[in-house]
């Protein structure tokens, strides 16, 4: 998948269509799970080439929707896509994105702790992540399942972009909680298709999912809940993604966070891609990529906002 290019204009058509002046209820309509977005019934999501994309790079967007963070899927319906995509485009620290976005939830406790679009390049990634059901689970176990985006990402998803020019892609999963510590194999056959012949802790689903992907976790700070501290689940997340670990306090600014970790990751400073935003974001983007490593590599900040 992956034809097309993304637009403003059909954007704003779309959104004022399906998404202006509408409560998340009415945005997000489903009641439960759809099957072509269950990731059990996938056999491949596909990042390829095509006329309009020649040059495709996967991008997939995990966002926890377990209680209130179904805020972060609602954030991306009412702008983030476009933000995202438009800037891509603009700033070019990668060629062609190919967007997936993956609701997440909690392989103990939830009857979908995972759900995944297609990879898109237009404005049917809109629809597709309307479709998602925001099953605002989870449970008192202090943690979601975020290692299951990083086995599908693993054992599900094929890349024009690795196969042919050995480039990564990037997954960035979001939440406000720690992880839960591994995937079993119940739980990677039930929720995923996939049949693993032991339990596979959390740090391993991470390291195959990092074979062709730049992983990264957004950490939304904004509201922690279930008496869980910010220091305990940074503590966590550091030592399984050291230097690949965003802290985020405004939940709205998801998409100009994850663009800025990309042109990090593609050579320009955090600096300078801090303040090419301006006003609020900038200060808001500076705090997220702080702790991220500076690769130093050919890439920059092409546009100043």
């Amino acid at each position: 998948m992956g034809s097309g290019r993304w637009s403003a204009a059909d954007w704003t058509a779309y959104s004022s269509s399906h998404v202006v002046g509408k409560p998340t209820a009415a945005v997000f309509a489903s009641a439960a799970m759809k099957a072509p977005y269950d990731p059990a019934q996938v056999s491949v999501r596909e990042s390829r080439d095509s006329a309009d994309n020649p040059a495709s790079t996967p991008i997939i967007l995990a966002a926890d929707v377990t209680g209130s963070m179904g805020r972060v899927a609602d954030a991306l319906m009412r702008d983030g896509l476009n933000t995202l995509a438009t800037e891509i485009y603009d700033r070019r620290p990668v060629s062609d994105p190919h967007i997936m976005v993956m609701a997440v939830g909690d392989a103990e406790c939830d009857r979908a702790p995972l759900q995944v679009t297609q990879f898109e390049a237009d404005i049917r990634l809109a629809d597709q992540v309307r479709d998602l059901w925001l099953e605002r689970g989870g449970g008192p176990n202090a943690g979601e399942s975020y290692m299951l985006p990083h086995l599908f990402a693993a054992k599900k998803t094929v890349s024009d972009a690795w196969e042919k020019r050995r480039r990564k892609g990037y997954l960035f999963t979001i939440g406000d909680e720690p992880t839960l510590e591994s995937v079993t194999a119940d739980q990677a056959a039930r929720f995923l298709g996939i049949q693993i012949p032991r339990d596979l802790p959390v740090q391993e689903c991470i390291d195959m999912a990092s074979e062709r992907f730049e992983v990264f976790h957004v950490v939304v700070s904004e509201r922690i809940g279930n008496g869980l501290r910010l220091d305990h689940i940074l503590g966590q997340w550091n030592r399984l993604l050291p230097q690949r670990v965003i802290v985020l306090n405004d939940h709205t600014k998801i998409a100009e966070t994850v663009v800025s970790a990309i042109q990090v990751t593609e050579g320009a400073s955090k600096a300078d891609v801090a303040a090419s935003w301006g006003g609020g974001t900038a200060m808001v983007v500076a705090e997220a990529v702080r702790a991220l490593r500076e690769t130093g590599g050919a890439g920059g900040v092409r546009r100043l906002a």
